[in-house]
């Protein structure tokens, strides 16, 4: 068949034309189907979450009726985790009275690192239906103090009541600005620091750093309050005689 050079280039021209505005449309479908898949990818995101040495944290799900529930603990992420046992002794994580079966479970943090749970879902029959990871980070929690007085008269001893956080043994420094007076050794919170001499004026006490077995808080506390009262003018004292 024979065609004039120009209807050869105007045919050609259109072809090139139709290529791109098919391209347009594949790339078009490509990037909805792309951000299809985003809120997709988010929703299997393994939820994490951050916790402190010695905190109790509560696991759970939604219940599903005839399912019961087993959770187990992880250290090492390599493993499989829908066929391995779990390998966190009670030494690093336990759960709260050794249960860990049911919808909701309690976990005591022990140790820092970084933990995984599984939640294991079995049907009536026994089967698995499904199971659920979720990451834990335990930090190292730095130790608090804080202080209680109650009035004393001029020169009487100072008790101070210490609520303290963290894991014994503990040790502090309590100071007025002016003195300083360590405690170290102590396992119990509250605990009573004693302070003599008492002040012969009203002032304040703070804590200026208090350990605990896993590090040091070198951040002072407010400083507290305490009120002293003079002693009363002395007076003669007579004998009575009806």
């Amino acid at each position: 068949m024979h065609r004039e050079p120009g209807t050869w280039n105007l045919e050609f021209e259109k072809m090139i034309r139709l290529s791109h505005i098919v391209q347009s449309l594949a790339l078009a479908v490509l990037l909805h189907l792309l951000l299809a898949l985003v809120p997709a990818m988010a929703q299997i995101a393994v939820p994490q979450r951050v916790v402190y040495v010695g905190e109790t944290t509560e696991l759970g799900v939604k219940p599903v009726p005839g399912d019961s529930y087993v959770w187990e603990l992880y250290s090492d992420s390599t493993v499989n985790f829908a066929v391995a046992p779990a390998d966190v002794s009670p030494t690093y994580a336990e759960f709260v009275g050794g249960t860990n079966t049911g919808t909701t479970v309690e976990v005591l943090w022990k140790e820092p690192g970084i933990y995984f749970y599984k939640v294991t879902a079995f049907d009536i029959t026994g089967c698995t239906s499904n199971l659920r990871i979720g990451i834990v980070r335990v930090l190292k929690s730095l130790p608090t103090a804080t202080l209680t007085t109650s009035p004393v008269c001029v020169g009487d001893p100072v008790i101070i009541k210490v609520e303290l956080t963290g894991i014994p043994n503990w040790s502090f420094t309590i100071t007025d600005g002016t003195s300083t007076w360590p405690f170290s050794g102590v396992t119990e919170s509250p605990y009573d620091a004693v302070i003599m001499p008492g002040p012969k004026a009203p002032t304040s006490y703070w804590v200026t750093v208090v350990k605990d077995k896993w590090g040091t808080n070198l951040k002072p506390t407010d400083p507290v309050p305490q009120v002293v009262h003079p002693k009363p003018n002395s007076s003669l004292i007579y004998q009575y005689e009806p």
